[in-house]
């Protein structure tokens, strides 16, 4: 029976540039997708996955999101006091949600380092990562998909989602073999290699590894055992290639749609969508887009 996984891990340390200036004084992981900040949406999927503890790694400039997960006694009392219950419950939601625990990654170094951050507060069991930038949208939350695949074969479990060739060089890419899962061979896949940020002529597939992993503690040794890759940093990618000499990894093609938040187009399409979605706004943004006049 595998080990119960209780912990995820959001690396939260990025600067952020590719959001400036908006992101000069806050964390990117606190631009708001309609009313609710990017890193709520994958804390609120790991609840519902099942997880009982988040770690965040925090860098320099980052305790707006410490902010936002605390209780927060000023806006409680005037909410209260002024009789805005709807509010209350809102504010005491984020608050309530689950238990978080924050570790500084003083330098971006890269995922593999950010991961490593979080070694003393994960300890010896396994645990999940989730990059916040990937918004996944779906029935079965996807880090729930990838949870399922772990506690069938007792083994690391990758997010993977099928990528156009002109946009594999911006991901790890797996090469993989379909094995048979739930009477269906397309969606879980052993692993055989992994490249980061491969040209297109080089990728080994079209499956590109997405911002959800199920892992093994093997992997904080692995990431010690890596030199820095692409970019000069210690790439995650890196590390689950060195464990893969010693033990299989898999990938999911999850179900579910995913929004690269992390990128001006990806957010926008996610706060349109998001909001077209919603019951109290779905109905008069859609009359307002029918307004505009789009060539």
């Amino acid at each position: 029976m595998p080990a119960k996984v209780r912990k995820a891990v959001f690396p939260a340390a990025g600067l952020g540039t590719r959001f400036l200036p908006a992101t000069k004084a806050q964390p990117k992981e606190m631009l708001p997708i309609v009313d609710k900040p990017i890193i709520q949406y994958g804390v609120e999927e790991a609840i519902h996955s099942g997880i009982q503890n988040i770690i965040i790694v925090t860098g320099r400039g980052k305790s707006a999101i410490e902010d936002h997960f605390d209780v927060s006694f000023e806006l409680e009392n005037l909410l209260e006091t002024r009789g805005k219950k709807d509010l209350l419950a809102i504010v005491r939601n984020v608050s309530d949600m689950i238990d978080v625990a924050y570790i500084r990654q003083k330098e971006a170094l890269g995922l593999g380092h950010a991961v490593m951050r979080a070694n003393d507060l994960v300890g010896n069991e396994p645990f999940c990562v989730v990059l916040a930038d990937d918004v996944i949208e779906a029935e079965v939350p996807c880090l729930r998909q990838l949870l399922d695949v772990y506690e069938f074969f007792n083994a690391p479990v990758l997010a993977v989602m099928e990528v156009p060739n002109d946009k594999i060089s911006a991901y790890g890419v797996v090469a993989a073999e379909p094995i048979l899962y739930n009477g269906t061979r397309d969606r879980v896949f052993r692993i055989t290699d992994m490249v980061e940020k491969p040209k297109a002529a080089d990728a080994p597939s079209n499956l590109a590894i997405i911002g959800r992993y199920v892992l093994t503690p093997e992997i904080f040794h692995s990431i010690g055992a890596i030199e820095a890759g692409a970019g000069s940093e210690i790439q995650l990618t890196d590390a689950l290639k060195h464990l893969l000499r010693s033990r299989p990894i898999y990938a999911c093609r999850f179900d579910g749609k995913r929004y690269d938040a992390g990128d001006k187009l990806g957010f926008l399409k996610a706060t349109v969508e998001f909001a077209l979605k919603r019951e109290d706004l779905g109905g008069p943004f859609r009359e307002y887009l029918k307004t505009l006049d789009i060539a």
